[in-house]
């Protein structure tokens, strides 16, 4: 590498000091720029400066880190060369483990040590990466693995891709996706293999489609044309499963890339190869998709692929991108069409667009979904979206942009709050991801991450419609219901302030003010402050807009509210994003470099007064009084109407009031505290605890952020509040502001603090008696409450705030002393706390630095928002000091050592009380002593906690060995010597032989040896000794003792792991939550660490623990670690409850620190179990089983089968024991003891080249000389063969103790109760079904006799059992013997054939298929697939006649032995237990089973190795059958049929015969006679077994008999007829498009279409439709054709189910005879008529196939016959039911994909005939329903003529003379004006309004006459048809004004144009007689109910005039 000799001289000229400069010049100021291009553009590699370019191209990642961890650390790091030597260690011990086969524990300790290298952010290089993911991927599929190993290693691959930066697809790395397509093959496509017994099917198929989503960048997109060869073959709608299977494929593996520029030869232009653009095999997709239509699924998985497909071409110059992206219009179109189907919105009274049939036929497809939390539909359709966008889509035309306009305003009534329902969440999910996508791609392409090129970078002009198309749904959504809606809305309102400040900021605050002023509904106020929480960080940075942050923390305040904590929460999250962002200081002052320290606290400042906020607050006034005036549209441009002077001084003015905010703000929060309702419980979760939790994250950052004099002014407020007030409640809330107070300014706080605590704590304990005397329970008395406010309050003031606690240390350590003196009980425990805390502020290292600027920075306005780059801090840190280390010594020993004192003499005192008989301190029941001992161990635990930084691991008294640089190249690789003791090799390879360990710096603060360093190490191991003594007295004393054996475990468990890192206490988590917590509000997509600078410090903190934590290996265990641990293994079995958890919790912490613990615990835990199952003791034998099976021990004793023999006996005494409490874990921990007997892999297959290709390069260690294990790769192989050797050893050991056992325990099997018995098998079979062996005889035997025991559990069991072995034989037989074989599924079927195709004959496929239509075959073809979709050269065919599979002798043992005990009497037996009814009537159906283990018998009789004949199973199945009255007969009789003929499938021709000669004549005479509803199902499940996905002439007989039945009109007995046809359409059903005889069928259904049983009439019409489904196929000569096609047809592919010439006529034949009948019936009639017969018959038909995916095939005839017949059909009220089912298909129809072009056309063409020309108002109405839905559904593909006729329509129907179609004609024209795009929205507005306001106009009503005047001579006014005429029109203008108002029923403000209607409509007609007024005043009631809300907003858009016309008319009260 070019940089190598770069690195060595740098390291040397710079020494030291070079540690973090990442391989460059050695420059030292250039340190950072090599982590870091910073906020500068980012340039690709190429151009970067000398000192990086070496670094980063040889980096695994595209782009350098943001973040230079290393720089920031206080203490020397380690160099690079260091590191990456490390990883050449790992890497070749990897190496080595892999090439001997260890892969547990070996491989997958070191890929753990390589992941936790990774996890310290230590890059690998580009080589090591591409290595290890190659590596990882083969291993991650390598056949023979233990299955938790690839998921381990699946996981590894998964670390190493998981970011897209780190490897380039195509250019560093390209995998192979064939293995992986091998492995899901099996699941998905499974009649591929000849057997299901393969290795790879135990997989988890999660794991499979995980990886593919990870590796799918990485396939070659050269491969494109492979992969549709090897899957489109796969397509059938015969048998849809299988389309969804290829579908799901592509999904999963097809690379979406785009292909590679061709290199330019000589001179000569490479040329792209057209077949690998995306536009090449894009028709093919919209084909296949066509085939598949009202499917979810499918459209999901569409979506899915091309939105990825946009993702990943968008940067490809070589790809034709244009304003739709790489989709043409009409591609897009119908993907829009499926966006708007997948929302599921419902429109008008339509059904879904799904239906559920057709998504059930994906089976096994359903396995290739992807998650579908982590990858919601609408993430798929916002990534579309936003990857088409560029600035074409601002042309002309239609665009993606223009699309997504008309999407978001087709339903954007749908985002309102009070519009909500099941689509809420889906939509604000959608928007947010709109969102977010945008400000991704906006982001990198500003950064110049994404390359891409120039004229398809997003731009102002695309960003501003972008965020004005999204503005208006998401202020919506922010008031949503649902609060993940709410929080999804959030999110998109921040992206969008982020995008355009200028746009959505104006109607942000227009809604907030208000609500923050209290003006209207509280959910709006907690809306409006979690909106501001989102929009601080704009807010703060935006010109002008900044100004207004000082108002809006004002009138955050009343939010604070003890009685509502929810708006507390959000109000406090506010106010710390506010401090994150600004300064809180007054800019009015002069500014002044601050230093706290210096100026004394009561001092007065010096310089000037401050200003005022009367500037800030006038303009503030008049900003609310102008976002009043203009409303919700209210547009402020600030950038241009302010200059930058007035701004800055309006900005200035506006800080004054600063210090008036901080003491409000205090005083709120101290009025909250006093108000805290007591907390009951701790850790419940409640919103009492939320707010504590909240108050600590709201004071760090708001007090970091005040100016010194604010500072004082804040510290000066809590001082006294803490003197003056105790408020027990909110004691943790108040230490942890005190903390964040002393963080900020340790000595100023301190100097006010600790005088008064300090004081008040010696008075309450001297004067006040506090904590005198001891307590019981946890209540803290009232006496000693003010104690335990002031201890907690001082520990808090101590923690974590650096060395000023010096200042303090005598009061302090006198403190200690007094307390733990004079106090006893529970304030002890705060005591000791605070000697905890104050050790680890003294020794441990940590960041003390929280200014949102760095040090010396002067703070004015342009610190407002700043962002600080992340490679430009100065980071503060503790490191603790000498004194500060003597100083915690001194503690420590004063404060441990009289612990440890203590303990001795109680223990003492305890012992001498028992022997000299006098008491000491034993009152009552010794509760005192107890009381002693508990505390001082708990004081005990929390000094070792404290010192916990101080201990290191590799010291003698800690660890009696480390791994750590041991010479020579003994470790990881066993040398002979160590081998003498394993000369059985059984145990498990225990970990010490595999562990080396790497260390890090981490400033480690004590110098080794020194004095402390002795003092500390030594009290740790007396501490150790003493709990060991206090234990054992314990046990002997006071084994009932709960609360001490606690104290005791705590205790230990804090000596075990609190080393080096405090890790009992969680730390390294709890700061990773904090963090991740707080950072969120200001995480960007596509933004890297912006963060406010404090948080950038807590990070490089974080990265410090982490270190320690990395450090911390499991350790070698000492004696004294050994002798603990014992104890916790006894005490783990203890009889009390509590006892037993807490040291078996202690126990496994303990276990996971030290190396080599578990097999020392095993044999305690056993022998304890052993002893309490003799004594019968429930509760230990409960705490041995759990402590074994439930942690971390349970892999161990499987492993270590020195142990597992006893351990398994002892378990299956354990499941005899009589307790439920027991037989619960008994039942759990069943499977973990099955995977124990288990065979061990025995070899795994891997590509050795990949092996090697990890080997890390020679001598590139760069200076840094490492003892190594290898240095060659020739060394390290010398180690490999005796490591394998003792592996193999080992497997031969412990497989030979598994036989061992098995023989024994198969004894006990014969002789137990039926329990133990069962599962004793359980475990015999597991340990005895091996590969070699298949089975030993004892347990063939067993298994075979066990088929028929007598007792039903222990029969399942053991036929299951004979089933594995039977198939395991046959499967053996088929991988060719070889074990090899079987794990990479090489099978080889000698009855498979290939059949060559003859595709090039045109006339082929008809040939093919007549074959299928005679009963003779040369090969039996089972598969649907072949030819379906496209032809390939040659196909899977099985050969007819008998099999031809040879067994070898193993298997024939088996065979033999399993034969010899099947007799007669066996199945006599068998039978009997069959036709016994079962014991629950779930289990009451065909059983195959059972079935299965008579296929058995009958393929062994076949063969001449049973005792039993053909005879004998003759003679028992009659007899079995007898009368055949009982259904249990005829479920044993199918059993044993479907047995008989599916086996006799692989017998010789004449055998077969025989048995179909025997069988077929019984099942005929069933099927005639015998049926009835109850043994149906048992039938139809034989049909199924008998024909179900195989060649339908291998039960010919069968197929051809029904497909021979004729429907018989003189029949009654409909049962009969309609049983056939079910099982003849199970026929069709199975053998799918193979099914060739069905031509006279469909002629004798057709011609008795009217039957007159219902039962026969609805099977019919299904079995109708299930035919002329199967008839259809493509059958393209190859895939290249099909793919040619599609291209030539259009950019969406051919129309797939066109209606063939025969079906055209026939269908149009059905509709002519069903209105002859009409036509013959008399009205009225009220029984059944041949028309109404038929019309049923043809209606399930049409549902059926409406509600199938072949449904587009009716299309051409739905405008002509079947609109008008169905319409018909809905008139006739004598018949409900057909009335019912006709408006069910009725409904259908719109929801059909119609063609865009032709079909839609005509079909709106009928609709609007029936409309306009229908003499019955039923049928105009009913049109309706279908006008709006299809309008909808359509949306996008409808073209602009169309809609207009459907509009006008519509419009002319509201003249109709029935009031219903005119109500109903009025909804529909407002949910079609509601849902169009916007212009041509606008445009028909205004025409309708002119249209409607001119006819009221026109036709004025008459004047009344006179009351006076003659009437007609009888008194009464009749009305004329003119008058009528006249009402009608009128009451048409009215509902289509109304419509129009009601079209927009959330708008607010309201359009410009609707003042005016309501006005009109007001003024014009209110007063109309009869429906006409009536209808105007309920348009506007409606209008103003659904305005409540909003209507202090909407007023102002109407004119005082109008407003009075409104209120006359309706709301003289109401609304006074």
């Amino acid at each position: 590498m070019a940089g190598m000799p770069h690195d060595r001289i740098s390291d040397l000229l710079n020494g030291a000091h070079n540690h973090n400069n990442s391989g460059g010049n050695g420059s030292g100021q250039d340190d950072s720029r090599a982590t870091s291009p910073g906020g500068g553009p980012y340039h690709p590699p190429s151009h970067q400066t000398s000192s990086t370019s070496v670094d980063i191209s040889r980096l695994g990642r595209t782009r350098p880190r943001i973040f230079p961890y290393a720089k920031y650390l206080p203490y020397e790091t380690e160099t690079i060369p260091q590191r990456e030597a490390d990883l050449d260690e790992m890497i070749k011990h990897l190496y080595i483990a892999i090439s001997a086969g260890d892969f547990t524990p070996g491989a997958l300790h070191w890929t753990k040590e390589i992941r936790g290298w990774l996890s310290l952010k230590f890059d690998l290089t580009l080589r090591h990466r591409v290595t290890l993911t190659r590596l990882y991927y083969d291993l991650a599929l390598a056949p023979g693995l233990e299955y938790n190993c690839s998921e381990r290693f699946a996981s590894m691959f998964m670390v190493l891709t998981k970011r897209k930066h780190y490897l380039r697809p195509g250019v560093d790395l390209t995998l192979d996706w064939r293995p992986l397509f091998k492995e899901l093959k099996v699941f998905v496509l499974p009649s591929e293999s000849a057997t299901q017994n393969t290795y790879s099917a135990k997989r988890n198929i999660r794991t499979l489609t995980k990886i593919a989503t990870f590796a799918q960048l990485f396939f070659d997109p050269g491969s494109v044309g492979e992969m549709l060869e090897e899957f489109l073959p796969y397509f059938s709608m015969s048998f849809s499963e299988q389309a969804f299977v290829v579908l799901g494929l592509l999904n999963l593996l097809l690379p979406t890339s785009p292909p590679p520029l061709p290199s330019s030869s000589a001179g000569e232009e490479g040329k792209l190869d057209e077949k690998l653009l995306p536009q090449y095999y894009l028709p093919t997709f919209f084909h296949l998709w066509s085939t598949i239509n009202r499917s979810m699924v499918v459209d999901t998985r569409m979506l899915d692929i091309f939105s990825r497909q946009a993702r990943d071409c968008l940067s490809a110059p070589q790809i034709p991108f244009g304003s739709c992206g790489l989709f043409t219009e009409e591609q897009s179109s119908l993907i829009f069409t499926a966006v708007l189907r997948l929302l599921e919105i419902p429109v008008g009274q339509a059904t879904t667009p799904y239906s559920a049939t057709v998504d059930v036929g994906a089976g096994n497809a359903i396995l290739l979904e992807r998650d579908q939390r982590k990858h919601p539909v609408s993430h798929a359709i916002a990534r579309w979206i936003i990857m088409s966008l560029s600035p074409k889509c601002l042309q002309e035309g239609k665009s993606t942009l223009t699309q997504l306009e008309a999407l978001i305003q087709g339903i954007e009534t749908f985002f309102h709050p009070s519009n909500s329902g099941a689509w809420t969440k889906g939509l604000a999910q959608l928007v947010y991801y709109l969102a977010d996508f945008f400000v991704m791609r906006w982001n990198r392409e500003q950064s110049g991450e994404y390359p891409i090129p120039e004229e398809r970078k997003l731009d102002q002009a695309v960003k501003r419609r972008f965020v004005l198309c999204l503005r208006d749904v998401t202020f919506m959504g922010i008031y949503a219901k649902s609060g993940t809606a709410m929080n999804y809305s959030l999110s998109t309102l921040q992206a969008l302030a982020f995008l355009e400040p200028g746009l959505v900021l104006p109607g942000g605050l227009q809604r907030i003010y208000p609500a923050m002023q209290g003006l209207v509904e509280v959910h709006r106020t907690v809306s409006s402050l979690r909106s501001l929480q989102m929009l601080a960080r704009t807010i703060s940075r935006t010109k002008g807009w900044r100004c207004h942050l000082t108002t809006l923390l004002g009138l955050a305040l009343p939010g604070i509210d003890a009685n509502d904590l929810g708006k507390t929460m959000h109000s406090l999250a506010f106010i710390q994003a506010v401090g994150y962002n600004i300064p809180l200081y007054d800019l009015t002052k002069p500014a002044q470099v601050d230093d706290f320290e210096m100026i004394e606290a009561g001092s007065p400042r010096s310089g000037g007064e401050g200003g005022t906020t009367a500037i800030a607050q006038e303009w503030i006034q008049s900003q609310v009084a102008r976002f009043e005036q203009e409303g919700p549209g209210v547009e402020c441009d600030y950038a241009a109407e302010l200059s930058d002077e007035d701004e800055e001084m309006i900005l200035k003015s506006s800080t004054a009031g600063f210090g008036e905010f901080v003491v409000s703000f205090m005083a709120r929060v101290f009025t909250l505290l006093q108000n805290l309702p007591d907390a009951a419980r701790v850790k419940s979760g409640s919103p009492e605890e939320n707010v504590v939790n909240t108050l600590p994250a709201t004071f760090s950052p708001l007090l970091a952020a005040l100016s010194p004099e604010l500072f004082d002014l804040a510290l000066e407020q809590v001082a006294r509040f803490v003197q003056g007030h105790v408020v027990h409640q909110a004691r943790d809330a108040m230490a942890f502001i005190v903390n964040a107070l002393v963080k900020i300014s340790p000595k100023k706080a301190l100097g006010r603090l600790l005088p008064d605590l300090v004081a008040s704590i010696r008075t309450e304990i001297s004067e006040n008696g506090a904590g005198s005397t001891r307590t019981t329970g946890s209540e803290i008395l009232p006496r000693d409450r003010a104690l335990v406010w002031h201890v907690s309050l001082l520990s808090m003031c101590v923690v974590h705030v650096g060395e000023s606690v010096m200042d303090w240390e005598k009061e302090l350590f006198e403190l200690a002393g007094f307390m733990q003196e004079k106090c006893r009980g529970i304030p002890l425990v705060h005591v000791s706390n605070f000697v905890h805390h104050l050790l680890l502020n003294l020794t441990v290292t940590y960041t003390i630095d929280y200014g949102l600027s760095n040090p010396g920075e002067v703070v004015g306005v342009q610190s407002w928002g700043k962002v600080v780059k992340p490679d430009e801090l100065e980071v503060k840190w503790h490191v603790p000091k000498q004194a500060e280390l003597g100083f915690a010594g001194r503690l420590a020993e004063a404060q441990g050592g009289r612990a440890l004192r203590c303990l001795e003499e109680l223990i003492l005192s305890k012992e001498g009380a028992s022997r000299d008989g006098e008491v000491v301190k034993r009152d009552g029941v010794g509760k005192e002593w107890s009381d002693e001992v508990c505390r001082n161990l708990v004081l005990l635990r929390l000094v070792i906690s404290g010192l916990s930084r101080l201990f290191r691991s590799e010291d003698g008294t800690v660890t009696p060995f480390t791994f750590v640089g041991k010479e020579g190249g003994s470790e990881g690789v066993a040398t002979p010597e160590e081998d003498g003791e394993e000369a059985d090799g059984l145990e498990a390879v225990e970990d010490e032989k595999v562990k080396r360990s790497f260390r890090y710096p981490t400033g480690y603060p004590l110098e080794i040896g020194g004095e402390v360093y002795d003092a500390v190490h030594k009290l740790r191991q007396s501490a150790g000794e003493t709990l060991h003594r206090v234990h054992e007295f314990l046990v002997k004393h006071q084994e009932d003792d709960v609360p001490c054996f606690n104290a005791l475990y705590t205790a230990y468990r804090s000596w075990f792991v609190d080393i080096g890192i405090e890790r009992s206490a969680h730390v390294l988590d709890r700061l990773t939550r904090l963090l991740s917590a707080d950072i969120h509000p200001f995480k960007f997509s596509g933004m890297r660490k912006q963060y406010p600078r404090p948080l950038l410090v807590r990070r490089a903190n974080l990265y410090h623990f982490q270190r320690l934590r990395f450090n911390e290996h499991p350790r070698a265990a000492s004696e004294l670690d050994k002798l603990l641990l014992m104890d916790l293994a006894g005490s783990s079995t203890s009889v009390y409850t509590d006892i037993r958890r807490t040291a078996q919790s202690a126990g496994e912490q303990a276990v996971k620190s030290l190396v080599g613990a578990k097999p020392l615990i095993i044999p305690t835990l056993l022998d304890a179990l052993e002893d309490a199952l003799g004594k019968g003791e429930h509760p230990r034998i409960k705490g041995a089983v759990y402590a074994l099976l439930f942690g971390s021990l349970a892999k161990a004793v499987g492993r270590d089968w020195r142990v597992a023999p006893r351990f398994v006996r002892l378990f299956l005494r354990v499941s005899e024991v009589d307790r439920p409490s027991v037989q619960k874990l008994v039942a759990q921990s069943t499977f973990t003891i099955q995977e124990m007997t288990q065979a061990m892999p025995r070899m795994a297959v891997l590509d050795q080249e990949v092996l090697k290709d990890i080997w890390p390069e020679e001598g590139r260690e760069g200076g840094v000389v490492l003892k190594t294990i290898a240095s060659t790769r020739e060394e390290a192989e010398v180690f490999v063969p005796p490591l394998k050797a003792r592996i193999k050893r080992r497997r031969a050991a412990v497989e030979g103790r598994k036989s061992e056992l098995a023989g024994e325990l198969l004894g006990e099997v014969k002789s137990s109760h039926w329990k133990k018995a069962s599962r004793t098998a359980v475990m015999v079979i597991g340990l005895d079904y091996r590969f070699e062996t298949v089975a030993s005889d004892a347990v063939v035997e067993l298994a075979t006799k066990g088929v028929i025991d007598t007792h039903p559990a222990l029969r399942a069991l053991y036929s299951s059992s004979l089933g594995a072995v039977f198939s395991l034989a046959q499967g053996r037989a088929l991988v060719g013997h070889k074990y090899e074989n079987y794990l990479l599924d090489v099978q080889s079927d000698p009855d498979e054939v290939a059949i060559p195709t003859q595709r090039e004959d045109p006339a082929w496929t008809q040939r093919y298929l007549d074959a299928f239509a005679k009963p003779e075959a040369e090969a039996y073809i089972d598969a649907d697939y072949p030819g379906w979709l496209v032809w390939k050269n040659s196909m899977r065919g099985a050969q007819t006649g008998g099999t031809k599979l040879e067994y070898d002798e193993v298997e024939m043992r088996v065979r033999k032995k399993m034969g010899s005990f099947i007799d007669r009497h066996w199945l006599s037996t068998y039978f009997g237990y069959m036709k016994q009814e079962p014991r629950d009537s779930a289990a009451d159906r065909f059983r195959m089973s059972s079935s299965l283990i008579v296929a058995y018998a009958m393929d062994l009789m076949v063969h001449k190795l049973t005792p039993a004949t053909w005879e004998d199973f003759k003679d028992l199945t009659q007899a079995v059958y007898g009368d055949g009255s009982d259904k249990h007969q005829h479920r044993a009789m199918a059993e044993i049929m479907g047995a008989m003929l599916s086996s006799s499938e692989e017998m010789a021709t004449e055998f077969r015969e025989e048995v179909w000669a025997f069988a077929f004549p019984i099942v005929r005479r069933i099927f005639s006679d015998g049926l009835t509803p109850e043994n149906m199902p048992y039938w139809s499940t034989f049909v199924t077994l008998i024909v179900g996905g195989k060649d339908p002439r291998r039960a010919w007989p069968l197929v051809d008999w029904l497909a021979g039945f004729r429907l018989d009109m003189q029949s009654h007995a409909a049962f009969k007829e309609s049983s056939k046809i079910t099982l003849l359409q199970i026929v069709v059903g199975a053998v799918g498009w193979h099914f060739r005889l069905e031509k006279p069928v469909v002629d004798d259904f057709i011609e008795h279409l009217d039957h007159p049983y219902k039962q026969v009439r609805e099977v019919m019409g299904t079995t109708l439709a299930n035919i002329f489904r199967t008839r259809y196929h493509e059958s393209y000569k190859d895939v290249s054709t099909l793919l040619e096609a599609q291209k030539s047809a259009s950019s969406v592919g051919e129309r797939s189910y066109l209606p063939t010439e025969e079906y055209s006529t026939m269908v149009n034949n059905v509709f002519d005879r069903l209105e002859k009948w009409r036509l013959e019936r008399p009205a009225g009639t009220q029984t059944p008529t041949p028309y109404t017969q038929a019309s049923k018959t043809v209606l399930l038909w049409l549902d059926t196939t409406l509600s199938a995916y072949d449904c587009t095939v009716l299309v051409p005839f739905f405008p002509g016959q079947v609109m008008k017949q169905l319409l018909h059909m809905m008139d006739i009220k004598e018949d409900p039911e057909l009335q019912s089912l006709a408006y069910h298909v009725f409904r259908h129809l719109p929801n059909i994909p119609h063609q865009p072009g032709s079909e839609d056309e005509i079909f709106v063409k009928a609709l609007i005939n029936i409309a306009t020309e229908s003499t019955s108002w039923h049928q105009r109405l009913r049109v309706l329903i279908n006008i709006q839905v299809i309008y909808f559904r359509n949306l996008f593909l409808m073209p602009e003529k169309q809609a207009k006729s459907l509009m006008r329509c519509v419009r002319d129907m509201l003249h109709d003379t029935q009031l219903e179609v005119r109500l109903g004609a009025a909804a529909t024209l407002g949910g079609m004006v509601r849902c169009s795009p916007h212009e041509f929205r606008n445009t028909t507005i205004k025409e309708l309004k002119k249209h409607f306001t001119d006819l009221l106009i026109k036709n004025p009503l008459p004047k009344r006459p006179r009351a006076g005047a003659a009437r007609d001579s009888t008194g009464t006014n009749t009305p004329t048809p003119e008058s009528n005429k006249l009402v009608l029109t009128r009451h048409a203008a009215v509902l289509g004004l109304g419509a129009l108002v009601q079209a927009f029923p959330y708008t607010s403000p309201p359009p410009e144009w609707l003042p005016e209607v309501l006005a009109t409509l007001a003024g014009r007609a209110a007063s109309d007689p009869g429906s006409v007024g009536k209808s105007v005043k309920s348009i506007l009631s409606d209008f103003k109910k659904t305005r409540q809300d909003t209507w202090h907003v909407d007023v102002k858009a109407f004119k005082p005039e109008q407003l009075e016309d409104l209120e006359g008319v309706l709301w003289k009260s109401y609304f006074a």
